[in-house]
């Protein structure tokens, strides 16, 4: 191979690299939308009818859902940066801070990605809660793909951007900041899981502090600032709620 081939070669894939690089966001949210489609392609045909007409029945109402966790989003940010910052180093830098704990934060926090969530729903998939299964996944990948877009049109920089005495615990976060991700996740699950087994109080309110202790460890971290929480913790909980209302309102029973 002659050197000015070889130097092509390495041009074109620094140019490759380079365009992946700054268009990530983009990516990701193409490999996410990719996902949902083979997922929706690999249910079977009858629990694709069963969401199909449980959509249809309340597609009003899943606007309104849709439109109020926005809205929501749309007013929290009109919050200041300032304050914002103030709590974010509140809880990512001040006190005394063990290596066990940091420990102990990073366990909790992968309690809130997508993946985790996927894992719930193998498990409860091999164990015969096959429409609960599928539906978990379905609300996951698309609660995914709407994080992503949302991060990709208001485009919100990682704390640790801004604030240079950011602590930064397991690594940097990728990606944007608004809504949190891992948050939004968590909420959604927890929502899910209160209203498909209707757990009493004390197991809702267990599983709400769980969900709160996962969006208190993205700021601890040092991948979100307080608003990103409340954001996803609105969506996420939104998101559950509009898909909880397929069931309500259209209840069959599949096997």
């Amino acid at each position: 191979m002659s050197n000015n081939h070889k130097e092509k070669v390495v041009n074109v894939q620094k140019r490759l690299f380079g365009w992946v690089k700054s268009h990530v966001s983009i990516i990701r949210l193409g490999l996410i939308a990719l996902s949902l489609l083979i997922i929706l392609v690999l249910i079977p045909s009858h629990i694709r009818v069963y969401f199909w007409q449980g959509l249809l029945k309340q597609k009003i109402l899943a606007a309104m859902l849709v439109s109020f966790s926005i809205l929501a989003i749309s007013l929290i940010l009109s919050a200041g940066q300032r304050l914002d910052s103030w709590f974010f180093l509140l809880l990512n830098i001040r006190g005394h801070r063990p290596p066990w704990l940091d420990k102990l934060m990073v366990g909790f926090t992968n309690l809130g990605h997508a993946f985790a969530t996927l894992g719930f729903a193998l498990v409860l998939l091999l164990s015969g809660k096959q429409i609960f299964s599928y539906k978990l996944i379905l609300g996951s990948i698309t609660l995914w793909l709407l994080v992503e877009f949302l991060k990709l049109i208001i485009f919100r920089s990682r704390p640790f951007v801004r604030l240079t005495q950011t602590r930064i615990v397991g690594g940097k976060a990728i990606g944007r900041s608004f809504p949190s991700g891992h948050t939004s996740q968590i909420f959604f699950t927890a929502v899910i899981f209160i209203q498909g087994f209707h757990l009493p109080l004390i197991a809702a309110l267990g599983l709400y502090a769980i969900a709160l202790l996962v969006g208190v460890t993205r700021i601890y971290v040092g991948a979100h600032y307080p608003r990103d929480i409340m954001a996803g913790a609105i969506l996420g909980s939104a998101w559950g709620i509009f898909w909880g209302l397929i069931d309500r309102f259209f209840f069959i029973s599949l096997t």
